[in-house]
């Protein structure tokens, strides 16, 4: 089912176009990597069905078969998932850092489809700091937790000069190529591969600029390797003691770090016997992995806690955009209800009205026009027993009862100050 709903990257960009189209989406950002498929949208309703419609019919899935694979999150929720996933905690492997790149690249897909808007632009940049934050305040991605990782790190440890080093690896399969990989990630100087399929190893050691043999070749280039990694499917060990002790002789007894991640053993266990040889199995890994999960599972709870912390802190952002959005749209209303009483003032005045019926007219409509909306809220609050929000309201009114004493005092000492002094500050216009 992942591999029916996944989007290759170069059809990331329309696809988010097609998404906030069909769906009425104001943002829109769309994830899709090998363990998931993710959309993550800000929309003007509350009908996330929609998103499952589209997704479904984008994919050419029938509804029905993939309802039951989904997982919907809104809110604070949606928040917290998008900073897990950021950070790592909600992959398979714990902790892994590929994510972080993979959700980078959503998100600049997304900008240049026109899915990036101020809300979830906030959102991902700051999913984006946690991720960085959890990388740097905890230890969940110090330790590998794969065996091909683990290898390699065990490895440098006993050789701190990696470009100066040659690495033997013996098998061809899934290992060896990701110990292949973070070999070269971590800077070795040259690797060898020895496959019963001669072609096999030219193919994977080319990848490398390195060189590929047969397993007939291997007694005789043993002694330049400075580690060998073994991982075939051979029910007979493909080194024996005898083999390994040849090599150590001709390399003038340097060390050799072996690692025997095949069962049955590539490495006759005998050959860790001898001076200058460092050889592990596929057990000692694993050891050191279960040891690693253990600390990453530790640190994991750190950082769920530093995601809380953020989730908030976003949530607090967001609560005061929104109410910065509707306090502007109440003033703009205020004003505009300003601006149409006095033209209809002034139209009073030209034709003869007194003044004072005039001002009176003016207070009252501006006072019944700018209390409509709160009443009307108020009134919806007690009819769902909403007590908070009549405490609130009740709690600003004091508050403002305060100024505007507080006000009528400085303009009766004004009205009766005859001293010549400076006169007192008025709050209604500097309030």
């Amino acid at each position: 089912m992942r591999e029916r709903v996944a989007f290759a990257a170069e059809a990331v960009p329309e696809a988010v176009g097609d998404l906030r189209a069909e769906t009425c989406a104001q943002e829109a950002v769309l994830l899709s990597t090998c363990n998931r498929t993710e959309l993550y949208a800000r929309l003007p309703h509350s009908d996330a069905d929609r998103l499952a419609e589209w997704l479904a019919r984008h994919r050419s899935v029938e509804l029905h078969h993939l309802r039951p694979h989904l997982y919907l999150y809104a809110g604070s929720e949606a928040v917290r998932h998008l900073m897990r996933v950021a950070a790592g905690l909600n992959s398979m492997v714990l902790g892994e850092p590929q994510i972080l790149g993979q959700v980078k690249q959503a998100y600049q897909h997304a900008a240049r489809a026109g899915g990036m808007g101020p809300v979830l632009d906030r959102l991902f940049q700051h999913a984006f700091s946690v991720a960085k934050q959890v990388r740097t305040d905890t230890d969940i991605g110090h330790n590998p937790i794969s065996v091909a990782f683990a290898a390699v790190t065990l490895a440098k440890q006993i050789f701190d000069d990696f470009p100066k080093r040659t690495a033997l690896l013996v098998g061809a399969g899934e290992t060896v190529e990701l110990v292949a990989r973070h070999l070269a990630q971590q800077g070795i100087g040259h690797i060898l591969v020895a496959n019963r399929n001669l072609e096999r190893a030219r193919r994977l050691a080319d990848c490398y600029d390195g060189e590929g043999m047969g397993l007939t070749d291997l007694p005789k280039r043993l002694h330049d390797a400075d580690i060998v990694v073994a991982s075939t499917g051979s029910p007979l060990p493909i080194l024996g003691k005898g083999s390994v002790e040849r090599a150590v002789r001709a390399r003038r007894h340097r060390p050799i770090f072996m690692l025997d991640l095949a069962v049955p053993r590539d490495i006759e266990p005998e050959a860790g016997e001898l001076d200058d040889v460092y050889l592990y199995s596929v057990d000692d890994l694993q050891q050191v992995v279960a040891e690693n999960m253990r600390s990453r599972r530790d640190a994991a709870t750190q950082a769920e806690a530093i995601v809380e912390r953020q989730v908030e802190a976003f949530l607090q952002w967001r609560r005061a955009r929104d109410a910065g959005t509707a306090i502007r749209a109440f003033r703009e209303r205020a004003e505009s209800y300003s601006r149409a009483s006095r033209a209809q003032a002034l139209r009073r005045l030209q034709r003869g009205d007194s003044p004072e019926e005039v001002m009176e007219w003016l207070t009252h409509t501006l006072t019944r026009r700018l209390i409509h909306a709160p009443t009307v809220g108020l009134r919806g609050a007690a009819a769902s027993g909403d007590a908070q929000r009549i405490q609130h309201a009740l709690d600003t009114l004091s508050i403002e009862n305060q100024v505007i004493e507080r006000s009528g005092e400085d303009d009766d000492s004004e009205q009766t100050r005859t001293d010549g002094g400076a006169p007192r500050r008025d709050w209604r216009t500097t309030g």
